[in-house]
C-alpha cells in the first residue's frame, strides 16, 4: 500500500468514527438522553446532520470515489459558516458552553485534515 493510499485509508477511518460520534452523541442530546447544558439548537441540529455526511466522505474515501474531495469541502464549508453563526449568537449575548467552541474548532480542524487527505488521495487515480 503506498503512503498515499495509507493516508487516504486513514482519514477515511478518522471520517467515519468522527461521524458515528457525532451521530450519537447528537442524537443522544436531541433526544433528551444527554444534557449539554445551554445548546445552541441550530449548531446541535447542524453537527448531528452533518455527521452522516462525515460517514458518506469516509466511505467515498475508502472506495476512492472522485466525489469524496468536493463533499469533505463542502462539509467543512458549510461547517464553518455555521461556527461563523454561532460566533455572532455569542456575540449578541446568546447563552453557550466553551466546550462548543472547543468541538466546533476540533471539528473544522478535523474536517481539514479530511479535506486535504481527500485532495491528495484524488490526485493519485
Amino acid at each position: 500500500m503506498t503512503g498515499r493510499k495509507r493516508g487516504t485509508r486513514i482519514a477515511a477511518l478518522v471520517a467515519m468514527v468522527f461521524g458515528g460520534l457525532t451521530i450519537l452523541s447528537g442524537g443522544t442530546t436531541i433526544m433528551g438522553a444527554l444534557d449539554m447544558g445551554a445548546v445552541v439548537p441550530f449548531v446541535l441540529w447542524f453537527n448531528t446532520a452533518a455527521g452522516f455526511f462525515y460517514v458518506t466522505v469516509g466511505v467515498g474515501l475508502w472506495v476512492g470515489r472522485a466525489w469524496a474531495f468536493p463533499l469533505a469541502l463542502g462539509v467543512l464549508v458549510a461547517t464553518v459558516l455555521v461556527f461563523a453563526a454561532f460566533g455572532l449568537h455569542v456575540v449578541r449575548g446568546g447563552a453557550f458552553e466553551m466546550r462548543t467552541v472547543a468541538a466546533m474548532t476540533l471539528r473544522c480542524a478535523v474536517l481539514a485534515g479530511v479535506a486535504l487527505a481527500a485532495r491528495h488521495g484524488s490526485k493519485g487515480r
